[in-house]
């Protein structure tokens, strides 16, 4: 066989091979430059002004700072603005006004926690019919236009929250709930707690007390249930803050431990209050996950991501679920710890 020597003592073969390396190599940056140059041309998903916005009431609640937390961290993910907003306190008609705010700014979604749903079921359908998407969360207006409803299942949540009370009571005696009349959520949470008394035929329910989310008008009235030496064997607190309300009246009668307390959400000071004992149990939702999700089921549709119609504004069906269930966890003593350590910090906004 013959070999042709070259420079250097290279064959023929040896000089080709680093060629066509040179030009393998050529081609591959042309194909990624293509790539690149394909990629910077292409629109991006989301929009650098595409801004979401959750509208609640008393956000001043830590329930409402864990919310917030879910709902920020979907929008970091995502790359998109994301704030929520609304009155400081339980103020249903503030709320709803800033609701209205929101609409005329024209965001790509909204999320919304209904303090009464008769007076924010109008306000929703308008701005659907603006073509912008509403999901409740936490507290629903199901006769709305809205999307969906993610959060808890309150009427389960309501039976849960007796079913307990029930068993620190040996199923009989008089209970007292703590509650805000009028608010849906809540109204589906008496629910809960009168369906299940259904089995409990000698537990009564002889008192519904309206706190208006402040944990000073539980401790007023509760003080007052005390003070009258009125028969009570049981409360049963449905919203966030009467429960540390409760515990506070309980413990300035020197009464922890000999009224059985059941209270709802993981506010600190309930949360505090179940280590004293003053407070036996807890039932603990999810803010976080309601909110994280509500935003990614809101820019869904925003995107018509969901190809089951061709545009959900014109469908007559939402693509998404009706309602997702966020669930709860029953929190006592005996979890306590454990609850506590696998929560996750969040710093304040």
């Amino acid at each position: 066989m013959n070999v042709r020597m070259g420079a250097a003592g290279q064959t023929e073969c040896e000089r080709r091979i680093p060629m066509r390396r040179k030009g393998a190599t050529l081609a591959g940056v042309v194909v990624l430059g293509g790539a690149a140059l394909i990629v910077s041309c292409a629109k991006p998903y989301h929009e650098e002004t595409e801004r979401y916005v959750f509208v609640s009431t008393n956000i001043n609640l830590p329930y409402w700072r864990e919310a917030e937390a879910g709902f920020l961290d979907a929008a970091k993910m995502m790359g998109v603005k994301a704030e929520l907003i609304g009155p400081a306190t339980y103020d249903p008609d503030a709320e709803v006004g800033m609701f209205r705010k929101v609409v005329e700014q024209q965001p790509a979604g909204i999320c919304v926690s209904a303090a009464r749903p008769e007076v924010f079921q109008a306000e929703i359908n308008k701005a659907v019919l603006q073509g912008i998407p509403v999901i409740c969360v936490d507290a629903d207006v199901p006769n709305s236009q809205r999307a969906l409803y993610i959060g808890t299942d309150n009427v389960k949540a309501g039976r849960e929250s007796l079913k307990r009370m029930a068993a620190l009571v040996s199923g009989r005696g008089s209970i007292v709930v703590i509650t805000i009349p009028g608010q849906h959520n809540m109204d589906d949470r008496v629910a809960g707690v009168a369906d299940a008394l259904k089995n409990f035929p000698a537990l009564k329910l002889t008192k519904i007390l309206d706190d208006k989310g402040d944990a000073r008008n539980a401790f007023d009235q509760v003080s007052e249930l005390i003070q009258k030496k009125e028969k009570v064997d049981g409360i049963i607190c449905l919203e966030a803050t009467g429960g540390s309300g409760a515990a506070d009246a309980l413990h300035r009668f020197s009464m922890e431990g000999k009224l059985a307390v059941v209270a709802f959400d993981n506010d600190p000071g309930t949360l505090d209050w179940i280590e004293r004992g003053a407070i036996t149990a807890t039932i603990t939702q999810k803010p976080y996950v309601m909110s994280y999700y509500g935003l990614k089921f809101l820019d869904d549709l925003h995107h018509n991501a969901v190809h089951q119609f061709k545009d959900w504004r014109t469908a007559l069906a939402t693509p998404l679920p009706t309602f997702v269930d966020t669930g709860t966890v029953v929190v006592d003593k005996n979890n306590l710890k454990v609850y506590r350590e696998a929560l996750t910090a969040h710093p304040a906004q």
